[in-house]
């Protein structure tokens, strides 16, 4: 303003106006000059800020990276060997990879590819907006998984799954991954997770054929399913922890579908989503959706770790155990009550009534060679018996509601325990372990899952004197000497001998203080 009306005023101002002017054009030309480096400066320092803290703002690379899933660091050699655990008329030997979570599992590696996005939270389907969306990957001791958020789409035939990002702040990147809850699993196809890169022209988006409202979980069945315990551990418990949340309201695309196993857990399944379960293989459509998880993680064998369920709402193993009591409607909550409260007596007459104890009797390797005697002793410890050997194709209701209603459950370590799920909670385990230094084995896969259940769990090591290995294979054989030495060779030999070769022959008189501790416990709770 100052300059312009200088200019005005010189004319009447004669050669002194001039002079002004000439003054007054030099300073316009310096502010000029001087605003134009403020303003160049002001966006320099702006774009900067923005490039840090927009939301959609991600490094970029030149370099292209595949993200194969194998096993996490420190995890153990997982898939070295699977062993024979195919179904319940094979031994139940396993693998290396189910001796690596002794180990403490290394933590989930930073997700490379991941695009940062505003949402509510990393595991809200629903958070919006997701701008360029993101994919989040994560790895446990047995399992690698990734959630993958924003505008995702499925191609079934091609095992694929896709990001496809709003704007070109986006490299690209690609996790191969195994949709099984284990790691390395044969015979089952990995999934291709990839982060478009939107300006790549050699990759263009799908387009979408059908659009859904729900988010969708894509696993793969197979592998070790058939056996009972692997149903449990690998996939109805992972696939609990990673749909319950959504009440039903989630699509599952399922790789390497068994027909079998869908319809033996069909009751299960139908809680869990009110969906048909798509045929991954086989499905042609192009499906978009807003959050899709790819994979399940099994935290621990047959359990749950309340501190890694997704959601935001943590489970434990008794909350898969009264879904499991409501969906196949199992009357009991609690087992018998022996208490004799005089000012509060309980609304049956227990009077001459005995604790029913459920004996497992396996038919093969690890089965009771003095199931007679077994039978006595626990009935002159106040029991009433029933042995039990439930067959593979048995209908799971059935067995669910005969074990359920049963206060204790008694059986050598193998897939038969667990049925401890169907028991009420304060029931009690007794796990009979073998000969061989099987107990931390034994305690992980059914000892630390029966606690958790809220159940009272009792483990009876046999000695070598009840194991027929001593017979069968003579005092100074290895596996009777040195069992430590065979733990060395591999886990091919443990099994082998310990689980394959070895059936029990309790000393009753040994046993009997077990017996009496479950009792105790029946009485005091």
């Amino acid at each position: 303003m100052v300059s312009v009306d200088a200019k005005q005023a010189a004319p009447a101002a004669g050669g002194k106006g001039l002079m002004l002017g000439s003054w007054a054009q030099r300073h316009l030309n310096l502010c000029f000059v001087a605003g134009f480096l403020l303003v160049l400066l002001t966006y320099l320092v702006v774009s900067q800020q923005f490039a840090v803290t927009s939301p959609v703002a991600v490094p970029t690379t030149t370099t292209h990276r595949k993200h194969q899933a194998v096993k996490s660091p420190g995890a153990g050699e997982a898939g070295l060997t699977q062993g024979d655990r195919g179904g319940e008329g094979k031994a139940e030997a396993k693998s290396a990879q189910e001796q690596q979570h002794e180990q403490q599992p290394a933590g989930p590696p930073k997700a490379e590819g991941r695009a940062r996005g505003v949402g509510k939270r990393d595991d809200d389907g629903a958070a919006k907006p997701f701008d360029n969306g993101k994919v989040v990957c994560r790895a446990s001791p047995f399992s690698y998984t990734c959630d993958v958020f924003g505008d995702v789409r499925t191609n079934g035939t091609a095992h694929t799954v896709t990001l496809v990002p709003v704007t070109s702040r986006t490299e690209r990147r690609e996790w191969s991954i195994q949709a099984y809850a284990r790691f390395n699993m044969t015979g089952i196809p990995n999934v291709t997770v990839t982060q478009l890169d939107s300006t790549s022209v050699a990759s263009p988006a799908p387009a979408c054929t059908v659009t859904h409202r729900v988010p969708a979980i894509v696993l793969a069945l197979g592998g070790h399913l058939g056996n009972y315990f692997h149903d449990f551990s690998d996939a109805l418990v992972p696939l609990f922890v990673a749909s319950r949340r959504y009440g039903g309201e989630v699509q599952l695309l399922a790789g390497n579908i068994q027909p079998w196993w869908l319809g033996k857990y069909e009751a299960v399944v139908r809680r869990l989503t009110k969906y048909e379960v798509l045929d991954l293989d086989h499905d042609d459509q192009i499906r978009c959706f807003r959050h899709v998880t790819v994979g399940l993680n099994m935290h621990k064998e047959f359990n749950i770790v309340p501190e890694l369920v997704p959601g935001g709402v943590p489970l434990s193993m008794l909350n898969f155990t009264a879904f499991l009591r409501e969906t196949y409607s199992l009357p009991r909550a609690a087992p018998i009550s022996l208490t004799n409260n005089k000012s509060s007596p309980p609304v049956d007459d227990n009077k001459n009534k005995k604790p029913r104890l459920m004996l497992l009797d396996r038919g093969h390797y690890r089965k009771l060679v003095n199931v007679p005697e077994i039978v006595k002793a626990a009935e002159k410890a106040g029991f009433e018996v029933t042995i039990a050997d439930p067959r593979f194709n048995v209908r799971v209701k059935e067995l669910a509601l005969s074990v359920n209603s049963f206060d204790v459950l008694l059986g050598v370590h193998g897939a038969g325990l667990t049925n401890s799920a169907f028991l009420p909670p304060g029931a009690v385990v007794i796990q009979v372990v073998p000969y061989g230094k099987l107990e931390p084995m034994a305690q992980r896969e059914f000892g630390d899952p029966a606690a958790n259940m809220g159940l009272r769990y009792l483990e009876y090591s046999i000695s070598v004197e009840e194991s027929t290995l001593l017979e069968t294979l003579g005092p100074d054989h290895p596996a009777i000497k040195d069992p430590d030495s065979v733990h060395r060779s591999g886990w091919d030999k443990v099994a082998e001998y310990y689980l394959g070769k070895q059936n029990v022959r309790v000393d009753v008189e040994r046993f009997a203080p077990t017996l009496a501790l479950a009792l105790d416990h029946l009485r005091r709770h």
